[in-house]
């Protein structure tokens, strides 16, 4: 099927989330199971990326479990936020531990930069028979972990579970409801909904404190999840990660988000919205936990009328979860030939999650360790929490995830304070039968409408493949230093024209503007690296 987008191209279509990072930093260091020392061939030395909210790493039963089934003594050093002020210097001074886990914790950037502080593990495959496993089962995870010359310094994750985007869209379905009024199809029917939602007193406490839509506040260095950008799907575009740096694909030419036109477009309708008084007064200024906060209202008495987030009850709370319904994505006019399109995310692999030192003086002790975390019962443990506290084990290839043990904790809450979750080294094999926690399987439910937008979704033509996408240290230097310019005009500038309007008037200028700061020169190298990229396939 082929169609045609605003911008007068011809496009053909074919067949968790995570908890915002606390500012201030936490580092704490703690021994292991005994007094063993460095040089006793067991003892490994850990630094671990991990949540604010997550307890000590001795605290928790797998790490004893894992210390044994390795024949390992860990020493832990635990950092909680403000990693790259820690690791900058630490890279410069070439002294890092035994092993390094986090989520993306040292990038492809650093290993470009840095990468002969790390041990190449292509030569130690089979010392990692869990890890050979991955690679084997999980297609595209020995290419994410193997860099342009072919080594291996640092292994992904695979979660199996999560759904295709972490960005999903919700509705108040009793205030529809209550003002009589069907579920928009358009931006323009969104419109006159949240116009509804503001007038109409729709939560029926006699203030106008209704919030129409709200976002996730926004960063400086391109988008995210849960921001307003997940509207372009219905231009046709299709965004990944929020809209990260802005990279897209279309019909195989890598392109620019923040140059292009439907771009322009989503920015007007929300200078509408905005000028309407139907986004919040503090969503330019407000932080993550405000931004949650107010959107859980009072009691069973709601604020928000649209959204989005990772599941309902995570975004809106136990008190009003129940009154939103998940959404489709919405085309940006009625009638349009483009078919919608919605942020296509890659949740369930996930990069760099664990990098080994090249001084690592007990290596043999260190590789057991990381063999150990992609266990079946560890990765469980790893990503859910304790056996039996968070997770029962039914066999060895069925578990179910527990409810939380803390009444007072939704599920996500609880994963993040009681184990690595998402930041930890996992391999969740596919002969695993595992009942999900309520959070995850509402996530996947609340995907359920947005299925339709990856249906007929060329991916390799239409979808940027950052996630394998390896580049030289050069270019990663060139594109970081264009991003920086970029960045410093285009986010203040979405930021102004929805708040004050002008993108109209200085849309020509600055386009033109943003080619001098590097867009262009960005796209060709982008361009250059999906090209090998769809060749090697």
């Amino acid at each position: 099927m082929t169609q045609q987008t605003r911008s007068g191209r011809m496009r053909k279509s074919a067949g968790v989330v995570a908890f915002a990072m606390a500012t201030s930093l936490v580092l704490t260091a703690c021994g292991g199971g005994s007094d063993a020392g460095p040089g006793d061939g067991k003892t490994v030395t850990i630094l671990v990326i991990k949540h604010p909210l997550t307890k000590k790493m001795t605290d928790m039963t797998w790490v004893a479990e894992l210390e044994k089934n390795a024949d390992v003594t860990i020493k832990w050093e635990e950092v909680s936020a403000d990693w790259d002020q820690k690791k900058n210097p630490m890279l410069a001074a070439g002294d890092v531990p035994d092993l390094i886990i986090g989520a993306n914790a040292i990038t492809d950037s650093d290993l470009a930069t840095f990468g002969s502080l790390f041990e190449d593990l292509s030569d130690d495959l089979d010392a990692l028979p869990n890890v050979k496993e991955m690679f084997d089962q999980v297609d595209g995870a020995q290419l994410l972990a193997t860099s342009l010359d072919g080594k291996i310094n640092s292994i992904p994750s695979y979660k199996r579970f999560w759904p295709q985007t972490v960005t999903h869209q919700y509705i108040n379905q009793q205030w529809l409801d209550t003002l009589g009024l069907a579920t928009p199809t358009t931006w323009d029917e969104l419109f006159d909904v949240l116009v509804a939602f503001k007038e109409g007193d729709p939560n029926g406490n006699g203030q106008a404190d209704e919030i129409a839509m709200d976002f996730a506040p926004l960063g400086t260095t391109g988008f995210g999840y849960f921001q307003p950008t997940a509207l372009l799907g219905g231009t046709g575009m299709t965004i990944s990660g929020g809209g990260g740096s802005g990279i897209i694909l279309e019909d195989g030419t890598v392109e620019n988000l923040f140059a292009d036109e439907r771009y322009k477009e989503l920015v007007s309708f929300l200078n509408r919205c905005w000028e309407a008084g139907l986004i919040s007064e503090e969503a330019f200024t407000q932080d993550y936990s405000t931004y949650q906060s107010v959107a859980r209202g009072t009691g069973d008495e709601a604020r928000v009328g649209f959204s989005w987030g990772w599941s309902g009850s995570d975004r809106f709370g136990p008190g009003v979860y129940e009154q939103y319904s998940a959404m489709a994505s919405l085309p940006a006019e009625a009638g349009q030939s483009e078919d919608v399109s919605w942020s296509y995310d890659f949740e369930n692999l996930t990069r760099n999650h664990v990098t080994m030192s090249a001084k690592a003086k007990n290596k043999d002790a260190v590789l057991r360790t990381i063999n150990e975390f992609y266990s079946t019962d560890t990765s469980i443990q790893v990503l859910f929490g304790d056996i039996p506290t968070n997770v029962e084990k039914v066999s060895d290839t069925d578990f179910n995830v527990l409810p939380p043990a803390d009444a007072n904790l939704d599920p996500s809450t609880w994963k993040w304070t009681s184990s690595l979750a998402d930041n930890g080294p996992i391999f969740i094999r596919e002969d695993l039968n595992v009942e999900l926690p309520s959070d995850l399987a509402e996530a996947v439910q609340d995907a359920v409408p947005l299925q339709p937008a990856f249906d007929g979704l060329d991916a390799d033509k239409f979808v940027w493949p950052g996630l394998f996408i390896k580049m030289s240290s050069e270019d990663l230097s060139t594109i970081a230093l264009n991003n920086t310019a970029i960045f410093g005009l285009a986010m203040p500038k979405f930021a102004q024209w929805i708040t004050a309007g002008g993108v109209e008037e200085e849309w020509d200028s600055y386009v033109s503007q943003l080619d001098t700061l590097g867009v262009t020169a960005n796209n060709e190298i982008h361009q250059k690296y999906y090209d090998e990229y769809i060749a090697s396939k």
